[in-house]
């Protein structure tokens, strides 16, 4: 009988009346993998936050509103927050999207620009929190600004690298910065023996909104307008950085 070779030739044997016990033995088939073992519907399987998770229908929320003395218009920050995990011991509240509203279309462009970097960089995953000290380090070169309570901003994308610090520390991603007990103490007792020697208290409660003297200059530590000439020497009452150690 005829057989048809669909197959190019690439090596041949010949065959001789040998006796089966003399023939190569055939191979054997691969043995089958074994099967994966059942998972237990009750044990929660972690998801970590990367581009494959799907956007949720619902999203929690937090709108900030940014308001500069460069623009009588207010801007309006909203971050949305994806819950992974949710009813788990694992539950884990990740940023997923922001974006920024104004009536002032002066910046729309960079605007947008930057509010999809921003949101690409969160659905990506992993540490985030680096998109702080990169926003904080963007400099105005018309200038910066002094925010309620004498805190300076270099640049309106730094108060918006504030925005986030303040957002992600609200859903436990950073760590409030502050400063530790014996910090916190000495500089209550700065402030208030500089309030005892120049009456700066009563000042400050005729002000209003102001938390510190009208004549306190710039510290260049925690960049707030809170140094004051305190026993000779130039002294923060919001951090306690001191010119004279």
């Amino acid at each position: 009988m005829a057989i048809k070779i669909e197959k190019p030739i690439v090596d041949y044997k010949v065959l001789q009346n040998e006796p089966p016990e003399a023939r190569p033995a055939e191979p054997k088939p691969a043995p089958r993998p074994a099967a994966e073992p059942k998972r237990d519907p009750e044990r929660a399987e972690v998801v970590q936050m990367h581009e494959q998770v799907a956007r949720p229908p619902v999203l929690r929320g937090s709108t900030y509103k940014i308001k500069t003395p460069q623009s009588e218009h207010a801007m309006y920050v909203t971050i949305n927050d994806i819950v992974l995990n949710q009813g788990t011991e694992h539950e884990l509240r990740r940023p997923f999207e922001v974006f920024i509203n104004s009536k002032n279309m002066d910046h729309f462009q960079w605007i947008v620009a930057l509010t999809r970097i921003m949101s690409a960089v969160f659905r990506k995953g992993g540490d985030v929190t680096f998109l702080v000290e990169e926003l904080h380090s963007v400099f105005d070169p018309r200038g910066g600004y002094f925010k309620k309570g004498g805190r300076y901003m270099p640049s309106l994308v730094a108060e918006l690298g504030t925005v986030i610090e303040q957002h992600l520390i609200s859903i436990g991603l950073l760590e409030k910065p502050g400063l530790d007990e014996n910090q916190q103490t000495h500089v209550e007792e700065a402030r208030t023996k500089y309030e005892r020697a120049t009456g700066a208290r009563k000042e400050v409660e005729e002000e209003g909104d102001a938390e510190f003297p009208s004549g306190a200059t710039l510290c260049a530590k925690c960049h707030t307008k809170a140094m004051v000439q305190l026993d000779g020497c130039l002294t923060c009452l919001n951090c306690g950085e001191s010119k004279c150690g």
